[in-house]
């Protein structure tokens, strides 16, 4: 067993020790397929935590042939599959771990350099006919191997745009990286010497023009993870079979781990939160924990035109439409309000919906960091928006109709340039930005099918608030009064049926040529 060439199978092992393993072999399945294909390429993207490095490690103890991982291995999923046996540790395993290198190497010139020298010596150990002492090249010395002995080699590299992240103005640095790479897994003798390359980063592959640096990878990024979807993250059966287990309360899970969405297996969870709720008993904010808020502040805090009004319109619960394609996949060619968004999707801020080419926040997680990163400079009248959220739900809940109506003309006054009305949509997407922080309490949902109708927007209690339910009815240029009778007559309190405790009825609307807002605020007890 090698630091590098077949490093064992130690470290999955050690996943599958933990109180929390939630079984992702299925991956195996889907490498086994593309095992010496032209489909063996692949580079799979995805934020911090969510299990990159556990992905590349279970990989690694599963092909690596000088372990025997079959007790590992087969009572988990990939036990069942047909190529279980076939490909278990058949495979000598190149593992490189480049932030390892980057961090050990002394300065971040010396990285390709020493990280092929470190290499080149265990190759040569295992490899002695065939690595000379003189060899510097680790494509030559993999190609020499593959030569003289048919050795076909699974090549697995953790944190492959590290240097692109931590040394992102170094531009000669990258240039030789990638030149590297090229060698190693884009080239004739590359395809004769590689089984399977898998790579893994938090960003797709460095684009030069709209050319990706190593075209001959099959991509699995935060934009489109394609068959590759249920091992993003979580899915909503594991998340629910995890609250089952810790007798945690699965909506509040939802509330606040929820939001990454692929049509393939509906919603995706943040794994390292769910893990550290679960285990800690508490919800909170564990994801995003593990990085200060600067990463995200420095991009939202970029002059780009219209970007702040879309930062402003998705923490009122809103979407916006992006072109993700245009994005270098790099973080320093962000030219952009669509290359910031595309930005922040890869690192996490930011889910994406494919089918619509939308983006949005989340879940509550992510919305409390987009909180913290705009209190501090830059962004003082959102900031008071927000704070004023607070008074206008303490108004509403008092039944203070007049206060309730001055507080949304001043939501409305306050941001024309993103919340220029048209129609009752865009009273709508007022409506959510000034309640802001009534999402602390209640769960926000907009257009809910109940009674004999839709109602516009229902803000249902969590299980730890002691707040009464609240049915918004939105009406543009007609009256409040109907509003409230329109509530009333489509029984749209009917959606609360288990809910007994008191509910308001709040007729909001907007008289495009007075400009001003009205409400009406009725309270009622369940079933009356």
């Amino acid at each position: 067993m090698g630091v590098y060439l077949n490093p064992g199978n130690g470290t999955f092992q050690e996943s599958l020790n933990s109180e929390i393993y939630v079984d992702k072999t299925g991956l195996i399945s889907y490498m086994n397929k593309v095992l010496e294909t032209e489909r063996k390429y692949v580079c799979v993207s995805r934020p911090r935590r969510f299990g990159k490095s556990m992905a590349a490690k279970m990989l690694a103890a599963y092909y690596d042939r000088t372990c025997d991982s079959y007790e590992m291995f087969q009572k988990l999923r990939i036990g069942s599959d047909p190529s279980f046996e076939r490909e278990l540790n058949q495979s000598s395993v190149l593992y490189l771990d480049i932030a390892w290198f980057r961090a050990t190497s002394g300065s971040g010139r010396t990285v390709v350099s020493s990280l092929q020298k470190e290499v080149i010596k265990e190759l040569r150990a295992a490899y002695p006919d065939s690595v000379g002492e003189g060899e510097e090249s680790l494509p030559v010395a993999l190609a020499e191997i593959n030569r003289e002995t048919g050795d076909k080699f699974v090549i697995i590299i953790d944190e492959w745009d590290c240097l692109f992240r931590e040394d992102r103005f170094d531009e000669k640095l990258q240039g030789e990286y990638i030149e590297f790479l090229r060698g190693l897994l884009k080239s004739a003798p590359a395809g004769r010497f590689t089984k399977l390359a898998y790579m893994t980063g938090i960003l797709p592959i460095k684009k030069y023009g709209t050319q990706s640096a190593l075209n001959n990878f099959k991509e699995f990024t935060m934009i489109n993870p394609g068959v590759l979807s249920e091992y993003v993250g979580f899915t909503e059966q594991e998340v629910r079979g995890l609250c089952g287990q810790f007798h945690m309360d699965f909506e509040e899970a939802k509330h606040w781990y929820d939001g990454y969405y692929f049509n393939r297996v509906g919603s995706v969870y943040s794994p390292r939160s769910v893990v550290e709720a679960m285990l800690s008993e508490e919800f909170g904010n564990y994801w995003t924990g593990t990085e200060t808020y600067e990463a995200l502040k420095m991009y939202i805090d970029m002059d780009f035109d219209g970007l702040k009004d879309a930062i402003l319109l998705m923490l009122g619960g809103g979407r916006c439409r992006i072109n993700p394609q245009r994005f270098q996949n790099d973080m320093t060619s962000v030219k952009s309000r669509d290359d910031v968004m595309t930005l922040l999707i890869h690192l996490g801020y930011l889910a994406y919906d494919l089918e619509r080419q939308e983006t949005f926040i989340p879940n509550q997680e992510v919305a409390d960091e987009f909180e913290n990163a705009i209190e501090d400079g830059g962004w003082e009248d959102v900031v008071k928006m927000l704070k004023a959220s607070e008074e206008l739900l303490g108004a509403t809940i008092r039944g203070d109709s007049e206060a309730v109506a001055r507080g949304i003309d001043e939501v409305h006054t306050a941001n024309t340039s993103v919340l220029a009305y048209n129609n009752e949509l865009s009273l709508s997407c007022v409506i959510t930005i000034a309640y802001y922080s009534a999402r602390k309490d209640y769960t926000l949902i907009r257009e809910l099918p109940a009674g004999k109708g839709f109602a516009d927007i229902v803000f249902v209690p969590r299980r730890h608030s002691d707040k009464p339910a609240m049915i918004v009815e939105l009406k543009w240029n007609q009256s409040a009064e109907g509003a409230i009778s329109q509530i009333k007559a489509r029984n749209y309190t009917g959606v609360l049926e288990k809910y007994e405790k008191e509910i308001l009825l709040v007729g909001i609307t907007y008289h495009k040529k007075k400009k001003e807002h009205r409400c009406i605020i009725e309270k009622v007890q369940r079933g009356r």
